[in-house]
């Protein structure tokens, strides 16, 4: 079948099948898989689930997922080895893959058979590289979560290059080995920026913790996070150095709270795009701040420079106000007095994140109640030296985490080089039977 006379649109393939070598074909998806419908009706596959990675795992790897209705079990499709797994209503997402063990699927999935002269780990990864999961995308009508699906007449028509068998197999084995290298690059670097994250930490803790001179004598804290402290520090509750404060979260219901709007309001939306990566005042991400603002009357204004503290799940996060803002129920909040410096008591509650996972309570909703946030107990240096940690804290974790950034960076590029290596394998670009 020439590309020329394809069915269909397929923009995102159509200009890779025009330049295919000459030895190649391209052939329909119908033409060269047969849809099965072999039902698990005796229960005696195992049950298998299907990873955005293409990869088909036992279900219970998965992890948190809702167990089926016994009354669907047998209904389970049935996949052999080398047999192709589609999710249909997740193909954009990287949802097909060749299963490389035998049990039994969603009767959502489909389920297909390969014929005879297609090689099941070349399929694999010509149907996971970026140009069809870009088709994919341009077959999706719906865009709802429940009706994202890419329908079964557009698949059968969806063109594949076909090789011949032998370089079929020449180009998995070439990509087996190639990516194999790039994912351990890759897991490497992973590492190291967990080995980064540790690193962040611990500075963060030893710091504000034990201070910067190391030959202080030390005393006993009676804290959960750090064991001692410097002689000549105080360790005493929090409201003895600033005022706490709660937030609001207003009804959307009742128009009164949203006329006028003039007060910036800070939410845990927000807080989801202010990672350890990023850096820690709210001053340098101004553009996160939530812009409906609030009716002045609706809740409390709290000045720049108080301290806000997350209390649910992502516990942990702090920041500094860049302006006078008000914040949603899902912070506590401090106004730092005299002898406590802002920043320092902000790197404090980052040195503390263990002690406050602790501390949460709940069982759907986690959070950190009044009670045990207005009991907190801090270490306290003189204000003179707390601006001095703060500064060291500051311009250490600024290192690490341009060092995270280039390692996310290089990951990137890794990813990007693999996808770009498949693409140019799967449609001919190169050829590998020549690659040393």
């Amino acid at each position: 079948m020439s590309a020329r006379t394809l069915i269909g649109a397929h923009r995102a393939v159509e200009a890779l099948l025009e330049t295919l070598p000459e030895s190649w074909q391209v052939m329909r998806f119908k033409a060269v898989f047969a849809r099965l419908d072999r039902r698990n009706v005796n229960l005696e596959y195992e049950m298998l689930s299907l990873r955005s990675t293409g990869e088909v795992v036992a279900r219970a790897e998965m992890g948190g997922r809702q167990e089926p209705d016994e009354a669907s079990l047998p209904r389970y499709l049935v996949a052999e080895i080398g047999n192709l797994v589609v999710n249909p209503m997740w193909l954009i997402g990287g949802g097909i893959g060749v299963s490389r063990r035998a049990g039994a699927v969603s009767p959502d999935y489909r389920v297909f058979k390969a014929r005879e002269l297609l090689s099941p780990r070349f399929i694999h990864y010509l149907l996971r590289s970026q140009p069809y999961l870009d088709q994919y995308l341009l077959y999706t009508r719906a865009q709802t979560t429940f009706d994202r699906r890419v329908q079964q007449p557009d698949l059968d028509n969806l063109p594949l290059p076909v090789p011949p068998l032998d370089e079929q197999r020449a180009i998995a084995n070439y990509l087996d080995r190639e990516t194999a290298r790039i994912d351990t690059l890759i897991e490497e670097q992973q590492r190291l920026i967990e080995m980064l994250r540790e690193r962040r930490q611990a500075v963060i803790e030893s710091a504000v913790g034990h201070g910067l001179d190391p030959t202080a004598p030390m005393k006993p804290s009676g804290l959960f996070w750090i064991r001692e402290v410097p002689q000549h520090w105080m360790v005493a509750n929090i409201r003895k150095f600033a005022t706490m404060k709660t937030g609001h979260t207003p009804s959307r219901s009742k128009p009164e709270y949203w006329v006028n709007c003039t007060t910036p309001w800070f939410t845990l939306a927000d807080v989801w795009q202010l990672r350890d990566g990023t850096r820690n005042y709210l001053g340098e991400t101004t553009n996160l701040i939530s812009d409906l603002g609030l009716a002045n009357s609706a809740a409390e204004l709290l000045p720049a420079g108080t301290v806000v503290l997350s209390r649910t799940a992502s516990v942990g996060f702090s920041g500094i106000m860049p302006v006078d803002m008000a914040t949603s129920q899902d912070f506590w909040n401090w106004i730092p007095g005299d002898r406590l410096h802002a920043e320092y008591l902000m790197w404090t509650f980052r040195a503390m994140r263990g002690e406050l996972q602790s501390l949460m309570i709940g069982s759907t909703h986690k959070t950190i109640y009044q009670p045990t946030a207005a009991a907190f107990q801090i270490p306290v240096p003189p204000i003179e030296e707390q601006q001095r940690i703060a500064a060291h804290v500051d311009e250490q974790t600024q290192k690490i985490d341009t060092l995270i950034a280039e390692t996310e960076r290089f990951i990137e590029l890794s990813r990007e080089r693999r996808s770009a290596l498949i693409t140019t394998a799967v449609t001919g670009q190169i050829d590998v039977r020549e690659v040393a």
